[in-house]
């Protein structure tokens, strides 16, 4: 049976229930009914046999010479009108005076009758000529003395009678009972089938091993939300990528404050905490599958990654630049003009020298400094200016490289982007790092740049800002925004 399908056990199981329910029932039915029956028996019994004691013909037919004359017609008349099988009238010693077999009149009672004599109706099953019967005993009173008595009763072949005609419906009634159950069953069985894919209990089992291993064991997060909101599974990825409690299942994505993350149709970059996530929303029968990726590390490289290139590409732009310039002074050479050529390659060599020497000299972190050389460059081949303040100094503390070209890095490119002058200061003290970027543009117009991302530029941009909003704080600073300044104070390590 372990082979069946689970919906063909709960089948053959359900099937074991009704059968024994129904059978329990029927049994319980026709025992009351036998019990039912025979207290009627009984109670029918009496009722003759005190009604006929109580007749007045009974009390003037005992007082004639032969009461058998006038009492065994009534006896069968009154037997006949109430349906009882017998009914006897005797001596107080017991012998009949009627009897439904003329033959037997004349005989001794079969029965106990002592209580009878001293007054008293009661009820009996007792075996007599005509057999088995339900009888009642009760004394004929007159003047204060019993003057005769009278039984009546009903023979248990006619009580059984009754109970096959009731087990007969009984029966029916269990069969239709067992069919309305078996088919009910086979309803539920089926829908059950449907619903496991007729799968046994230990493939069901397997399946839920399999599930939860590989559900807990992936390191992206999943969450699966129903067609109302409902927070319906989780793993603990997702807890921990999102910051999920403990009951977060069962809960609206409204309460959890994932609504954005939910509604998002297409993969995009959320920021988390101090996590970067790259979310994925698919729907599905069961509502929508998300799932979510930790891209913190990839983004920070990403970003390192961003200014190298950005430095390689200046390094590259320069020198096409400074072999056109190379070309200018040898074509002056060759034309004779020699002082023209000097001068030319004096100027270039002087403004490339001194722009390395500002920035060397005020800044003595190598990769900040590599990464505002870039920077210069690039803001050159865009048509901004890019200015390192002339105040601006600035050891190498120890401070994390990447955090700091994530921060630094993203507030030039944003300002580049919306600026034409860009102004750099870079200073420490007692009190930690300062680093102030400023520009002649508009400045942001959102509060809340740092923590959501915020850009002019169009939907999907806006995440350097709030990159540079996580590595301040991770780095223990504070970022602070007056018009168009960024200022970003650090802690020293």
């Amino acid at each position: 049976m372990r082979r069946w399908s689970l919906a063909g056990q709960m089948l053959v199981l359900q099937l074991l229930v009704v059968a024994v329910t129904a059978a329990g029932g029927a049994v319980l039915a026709l025992w009351q009914a036998s019990e039912l029956l025979e207290q009627e028996a009984g109670a029918t019994a009496t009722a003759v046999a005190v009604s006929v004691a109580a007749s007045p013909d009974v009390l003037e037919a005992l007082g004639e010479r032969d009461p058998t004359v006038r009492l065994q017609p009534y006896a069968q008349r009154a037997r006949a009108a109430t349906g009882v099988d017998f009914i006897t009238i005797m001596k107080t010693d017991g012998t009949r005076y009627t009897h439904p077999n003329e033959a037997e009149i004349g005989r001794r009672f079969l029965g106990h009758i002592d209580r009878a004599l001293r007054g008293e109706t009661f009820t009996e099953t007792y075996t007599g000529t005509l057999g088995t019967s339900k009888r009642a005993v009760t004394p004929v009173v007159a003047g204060g003395q019993v003057r005769a008595l009278v039984s009546a009763g009903i023979t248990v072949d006619r009580i059984s009678a009754r109970l096959r005609d009731q087990l007969a419906w009984g029966g029916l009634i269990v069969a239709l009972a067992l069919g309305v159950g078996a088919a009910g069953t086979w309803l539920v069985t089926a829908r059950l089938r449907r619903q496991t894919h007729g799968l046994g209990p230990v493939e069901l089992g397997r399946i839920h091993e399999h599930h939860d291993a590989v559900l807990h064991a992936v390191r992206e997060g999943l969450l699966l939300v129903g067609r109302d909101g409902t927070l319906t599974l989780c793993n603990d990825a997702a807890r921990l990528l999102l910051g999920l409690p403990a009951d977060a299942e069962g809960r609206h994505v409204r309460d959890l404050g994932l609504s954005a993350v939910v509604d998002d149709d297409e993969e995009r970059v959320h920021l988390v905490g101090d996590r970067v996530l790259a979310v994925n929303s698919a729907p599905s029968r069961l509502g929508t599958v998300v799932t979510v990726r930790d891209h913190t590390e990839l983004q920070a490289l990403t970003g390192q990654l961003d200014a190298e290139r950005g430095f390689a590409e200046s390094l590259r732009s320069a020198a096409h630049e400074a072999a056109n310039r190379l070309h200018t002074v040898i074509t002056l050479v060759e034309l004779g003009r020699t002082e023209q050529a000097v001068a030319l390659g004096t100027a270039e060599l002087r403004a490339a020298q001194e722009l390395t020497d500002r920035v060397v000299g005020a800044v003595r972190e190598p990769v900040l400094a590599a990464l505002l050389l870039g920077k210069s460059a690039q803001a050159a081949e865009r048509g901004s200016e890019l200015v390192i303040s002339q105040d601006s100094e600035l050891d190498d503390l120890g401070l994390d490289a990447r955090e700091l070209v994530t921060i630094v890095g993203n507030l030039i490119d944003n300002a580049i982007d919306a600026a034409s002058r860009v102004e750099v200061h870079l200073s420490a003290d007692e009190r930690g790092v300062l680093i102030r970027v400023s520009d002649d543009g508009p400045g942001p117009a959102c509060a809340d740049a740092f923590e959501k991302g915020w850009s002019t530029k169009g939907d999907g941009r806006g995440l350097g800002l709030a990159l540079v909003g996580q590595a301040v704080r991770r780095l223990g600073g504070t970022i602070t925004v007056e018009g168009s300044a960024f200022t970003v104070r650090l802690p020293r390590p």
